[in-house]
């Protein structure tokens, strides 16, 4: 089984992802994963990335697809993947399609995580992470005893540029421009696609998406 599982920037595509592939043994993979790793490690699709890093660039499809591919080549054939989060765009879904084709390895469903704007929003423009121990915090749904301090070492809290309510913003604007195309994609092909809503309880979005799977 492969899986492409789909949602907006804070719809718990990570957590859910994290919990199915515990739960099947499926390999889950996050491109953002892979590039920090293959930079990290120095390997050459590694050091192609951090060039254009370097430079304030976006890394090319190519690299990220070759990524993709070493990974999937890596853990065989015999186990199936869930994609977290990937393809983005309409030219790295139909890339996708072709080196996959080229695996056999197609994708058996694509799992679209729908959480609102204003949800997104709150779970991550309200957003706070401790400088110190790494604690992460909500204002809204999991707030610190005292406000801007960690509970557990005292030591200020901040909030990361990406996490700041102008930007959530600006990224889901984004996020829509570029997904609803791949999503349309999907539908007009042979692929499942299913919805499900994202704003509920962990357990729940994740039986669900069991359920979608025949699980």
């Amino acid at each position: 089984m492969n899986v492409i599982l789909f949602g907006p920037p804070g719809a718990g595509k990570g957590t859910q992802g994290d919990l199915l592939a515990a739960s099947t043994g499926l390999r889950k993979i996050s491109t953002g994963d892979l590039l920090r790793e293959a930079v990290r490690d120095g390997t050459p699709l590694g050091q192609e990335a951090k060039r254009y890093m370097d430079a304030g660039e976006l890394v090319p499809d190519q690299v990220i697809l070759g990524l993709v591919k070493e990974t999937l080549a890596a853990i065989g054939n015999e186990k199936g993947f869930i994609l977290d989060g990937f393809p983005r765009t309409l030219p790295q879904a139909r890339a996708l399609d072709v080196m996959l084709a080229e695996l056999k390895r197609p994708i058996s469903a694509v799992l679209m995580l729908d959480v609102d704007d204003d949800s997104i929003v709150k779970r991550l423009g309200g957003r706070w992470s401790c400088q110190q121990c790494g604690a992460v915090y909500n204002q809204f749904s999991d707030p610190p005893k005292k406000p801007a301090v960690c509970d557990k070492c005292g030591y200020g809290l901040v909030q990361r540029k990406d996490d700041e309510p102008a930007t959530v913003q600006r990224r889901l604007d984004v996020y829509r421009q570029q997904t609803a195309p791949v999503l349309e994609y999907y539908r007009k092909g042979v692929t499942p696609v299913h919805t499900i809503s994202g704003d509920r309880p962990i357990d729940d979005v994740q039986f669900d998406l069991r359920r979608m799977l025949g699980l």
